[in-house]
């Protein structure tokens, strides 16, 4: 069988899609694994915020168009990109082996949070990065910050910013981990739903691909992706919700923490809550629904209005 992976061409997807074609080429009944790079909307439009612009299933829109036409067989991505609301059609055959959750600070002079000066600029364009920022630092000033890694990094390097705030699994994965300054705990800034997770998309009627796929999906990860992006799909949360969540399982027992934020990092309301591993997206409706009953249906209208 011969797999072609439609993928984003910014270096940590292609970085990501040639992690998956490794993965299928140890596989006997794959003959041949190509690349398909597209351009997405979400990379081109850069200047506007992905709230104004439709979101960020801009991310896989045209990924998805290419299988639909028959030009791609999977797409590969970056779980936290992926609305929590699958479009008909189509699945999520694998999930991978998640790597760190946790944000990083990345800072000009390769110093923490805490000891950045007064007033320090730090580029987000995420309102759950930025609430939980200036919760920390009411401070500082949190202006927008869109583009790929190597693009991010670099408008620090210039001097636009003092610091910056990017996911650690992508520092990791293109091998500039050195650049962390900071990585910060659950307790500090929870992470976005399915954050370090590599998921593989396919057609929802291809049995055959998804019974390929289905031994490079991690158990434990596919539990937890599913518990977080319940969060995310019972608050009705967008791309740019200041909401934030992360499970994990030991013994069997799934935990799932989550989050829902005022902007302004004024208001935080915090919930947690456990059950079995096989119960997931139950238990990820359920710490969602005691968020709205503390009332984040209010602060997420007010970050959306």
């Amino acid at each position: 069988m011969e797999i072609r992976i439609a993928t984003r061409k910014s270096e940590l997807a292609l970085w990501q899609a040639k992690h998956v074609a490794g993965l299928l080429d140890e596989l006997p009944e794959v003959s041949k694994v190509t690349l398909v790079p597209l351009s997405t909307r979400g990379d081109q439009i850069l200047d506007k915020s992905l709230q104004k612009i439709g979101g960020k299933g801009l991310f896989i829109k045209e990924l998805e168009v290419a299988m639909q036409a028959g030009e791609a067989d999977i797409a590969v991505h970056s779980m936290k990109d992926v609305p929590a609301a699958m479009p008909a059609g189509f699945c999520i055959a694998a999930f991978l082996e998640r790597a760190s959750p946790a944000d990083a600070l990345v800072s000009a002079t390769a110093c923490g949070l805490s000891a950045l000066p007064e007033g320090a600029v730090i580029g987000s364009s995420s309102l759950r990065r930025q609430a939980q920022l200036l919760a920390l630092r009411p401070d500082v000033a949190v202006k927008p910050l869109r583009g790929n890694v190597t693009t991010r990094l670099g408008k620090l390097d210039d001097g636009d910013y003092q610091a910056i705030v990017l996911a650690s699994a992508g520092l990791q994965r293109l091998g500039l981990e050195s650049r962390i300054s900071e990585e910060f705990g659950p307790q500090q800034m929870l992470p976005a739903a399915a954050q370090g997770v590599i998921g593989i998309e396919c057609d929802q009627t291809r049995h055959d691909l998804r019974d390929l796929l289905a031994p490079l999906g991690h158990a434990e990860t596919r539990m937890t992706t599913l518990a977080e992006r319940a969060v995310a799909l019972t608050l009705n949360a967008n791309c740019q919700s200041p909401v934030a969540s992360l499970a994990a399982i030991t013994e069997g027992i799934l935990t799932i923490d989550a989050l829902v934020a005022s902007t302004d990092g004024r208001r935080i309301l915090r919930e947690r809550s456990t059950g079995p591993s096989s119960e997931a997206e139950s238990i990820g409706t359920q710490v969602a629904q005691r968020l709205l009953d503390q009332g984040a249906g209010e602060l997420l209208g007010e970050a959306q209005s």
